[in-house]
């Protein structure tokens, strides 16, 4: 009984928690800290005075306020809690400490991303001539390394490094994938690009080494796919799918898992861990005869479970589930029924004590709201409709955990991927028994060198992929450019909990209030649509490469780029604020182009949008002159012309510069200085300039 009320506690301490780590996110204020530790100590002190005069001070009279002040301790522990792990935050960082070199340790599985190897760095100490300075933090570092100039790196080994590292971009363009956030996340705030010859190597060795066992036992049986597997896709997805490790997928395949709402599979976390469980846990079903055989029944699936942690590397999604699942197991062996909303609270908070940016984990927030909508929804909906032959009383509980799954993540995924999956239910029945299939197969293989089964595990993978390509193919297979707000995310689950409250109440308040945020919702989205039909934007995209200007008139957008839909700098870069904007329709045209609409005029280096003028100016000015002084919004100077700013000030009245990829570095360095002249009227669309 105790245990359980010990850990029933967990479900009412953790909104208090999390809502400090959110309030102290928001704030990013580190001279809030001592005031916080101050705060929590004095809560602390206090309800240890009311628990020990409890009877005295006759406190069971105010329960209202001791609930008060347990709730305002948790909310000041979650403040405290990140504002300790917040390490930037922490004087002893490295990016306090100027240095001349930083000794660092490889932190996690350096990853190869075409000819660039990163990986995640801690910073040991920083040196400056000869003295030593101990520093802490993280380091994002990309090393240049391609098939002819192989580098190997391995978690734990240490070196030293030149300590030019830079603050970590954000985003240049609208709606592109903010890698600064999600870096910040992991703690993570500066990165460097190195040379090989820059790495200098260190004997000593730091590391968990549990983790360099995990690792290295993963790496060996990924070499083992690899030998047996002889289609890429097939190789990529079965060392994805059973030991995590993050392999190159084919787009269409990706886009295939993706578009069906499939794509939980690839990533090893609470599905492949549950499998392992149900099987194991049926199988040893007959040891919970006797209580010895129970503890020991108990004690044999937390090691296999977490020998399969082991297995995969210990990845961050596994250790989530790994420690979901124990809990749950040592729970229900204690208790025959255990709490499963209890067990859930009870993992959340202990894996958010470990590392409070979790919060912020997609995977982590989707994975534990895919549980709760299991818990919760999954058994209502099961209790609607009542089959009696055996196989649709399956069929009909494994539609009934697809739906809730999707039901309770549908909102986050909708805003953190924008799409919503239109046949999921049909995609997720029929994956269910390949992936069930393909972990057990693959993982026998591994263990006990069953390398004659490697064909039909081929097979079943090469079957399962072809499947979800032809569900992917259907008309209409998803529902794409889903752009929420915040704001409407917000009245988009606050619609859903209303609901499900009301209907398990049978409430009408609840009902009602649900039907007035749903019709909040409705509003908003009606808002966004006329806003796009009424829309006239003009958008310079920054590129590496590239160049390319969107002209965006309603749903409509004529692009002048040299890029094409297709090529992936327009999928990650130009792609998302298109589509955040609603255009349905992209024309993409050349420098050289022409073009004469009803809103832009192109010809003859003029460019007009609307009332907006644009010069486009290249290589064909060389030795030119400009006469007339003509009036221009904007001129983009494209292609290394040979220009000097005060003759084209002099020529030319205008309002900003536009300076494109296609001119080099030390072009683009020196029309800077010309901005102090001009105050802010460079606009420099390559990334490392302001």
């Amino acid at each position: 009984m105790r245990i359980r009320q010990t850990i029933s506690i967990f479900g009412r301490i953790l909104l208090p928690f999390c809502i400090g780590l959110w309030v102290l996110h928001a704030a990013d204020n580190t001279k809030l800290n001592l005031p916080i530790l101050i705060f929590a100590i004095f809560l602390f002190i206090l309800l240890l005075i009311i628990r020990f005069l409890y009877r005295l001070l006759k406190v069971y009279h105010y329960k209202s306020l001791l609930a008060l002040l347990i709730n305002l301790f948790f909310f000041s522990l979650g403040l405290l809690w990140y504002s300790k792990a917040n390490l930037p935050g922490n004087l002893n960082s490295f990016s306090y400490n100027q240095a001349d070199f930083l000794k660092i340790s490889i932190a996690g599985e350096p990853q190869q991303h075409g000819s660039v190897l990163r990986f995640k760095a801690k910073v040991l100490a920083g040196y400056t001539g000869h003295q030593k300075q101990e520093t802490s933090g993280y380091l994002l570092v990309a090393l240049s390394s391609d098939s002819a100039h192989p580098v190997a790196l391995h978690y734990g080994e240490n070196y030293f490094i030149p300590a030019h590292y830079k603050v970590v971009a954000a985003p240049y363009n609208p709606a592109e994938f903010d890698f600064k956030f999600w870096l910040a996340m992991q703690n993570i705030h500066h990165q460097i690009f190195l040379q090989p010859g820059e790495l200098i190597a260190v004997k000593a060795q730091t590391g968990m080494p549990l983790i360099s066992f995990a690792l290295a036992l993963r790496k060996s049986q990924v070499a083992i796919y690899r030998k047996l597997l002889k289609d890429d896709n097939a190789f990529a997805v079965a060392s994805t799918l059973i030991l995590g490790y993050r392999s190159d997928l084919s787009a269409e395949t990706l886009a295939a898992y993706s578009k069906t709402g499939t794509i939980h599979a690839l990533s090893v976390s609470g599905m492949h861990v549950g499998i392992i469980y149900l099987v194991l846990n049926w199988a040893l079903g007959w040891m919970d005869r006797k209580i010895w055989l129970k503890w020991s029944k108990v004690l044999l699936l937390l090691l296999l479970i977490w020998g399969y942690a082991v297995l995969t590397g210990c990845s961050a999604s596994v250790l989530r589930s790994a420690i979901m699942l124990s809990i749950f197991i040592f729970a229900k062996a204690v208790h025959n029924q255990a709490n499963s909303y209890q067990v859930l609270y009870f993992s959340a908070f202990c894996l958010l004590l470990y590392n409070p940016f979790f919060f912020w984990d997609v995977g982590f927030q989707l994975s534990y709201l895919a549980v709760l909508g299991l818990i919760y929804l999954q058994p209502k909906l099961e209790q609607l409709i009542h089959f009696k032959p055996f196989w649709l009383r399956k069929l009909w509980s494994l539609i009934s955990l697809s739906v809730a799954a999707q039901l309770f993540t549908f909102p986050l995924s909708s805003y953190y991927f924008h799409q919503f999956p239109v046949y999921f239910i049909l995609s997720n029945l029929f994956i269910v028994l390949p992936v069930t299939l393909l972990m057990y197969i693959g993982i026998l293989l591994l263990l006990f060198h069953l390398y004659w089964i490697a064909p039909l595990f081929e097979w079943l993978i090469i079957f399962m992929n072809r499947g979800l390509e032809k569900i992917a193919a259907l008309p209409y297979s998803s529902i794409n450019m889903i752009w929420f707000t915040k704001t409407e995310l917000v009245l988009l689950c606050l619609f859903l909990l209303l609901l499900c409250i009301a209907l398990q109440q049978k409430n009408k308040y609840y009902f009602a209030l649900s039907l007035l945020a749903s019709g909040c919702f409705q509003v908003m989205l009606v808002k966004d649509e006329l806003n796009a039909a009424r829309q006239q934007k003009v958008i310079p995209f920054t590129l590496n490469r590239n160049y390319a200007v969107a002209f965006i008139s309603s749903t409509r957008a004529i692009l002048v780029t040299d890029l094409q839909p297709a090529d992936q700098a327009f999928k990650f870069h130009i792609q998302p604020a298109l589509d955040q904007l609603k255009v349905r329709e992209i024309t993409c045209m050349k420098w050289e182009g022409t073009c004469n609409t009803k809103n832009l005029e192109f010809r003859e280096h003029q460019l007009v949008f609307r009332d907006f003028r644009i010069l486009l100016l290249d290589s064909t000015f060389n030795n030119r002159t400009i006469k007339g002084n003509p009036v221009f919004d904007v001129i983009w100077i494209h292609g290394e012309p040979r220009l000097k700013m005060e003759e084209l000030r002099r020529a030319i009245a205008f309002q900003k510069i536009w300076i494109d990829a296609t001119n080099s570095n030390q072009t683009i360095r020196r029309y800077q200085p010309d901005t102090i002249n001009f105050s802010k009227s460079i606009l420099f669309l390559k990334p490392g300039f302001r």
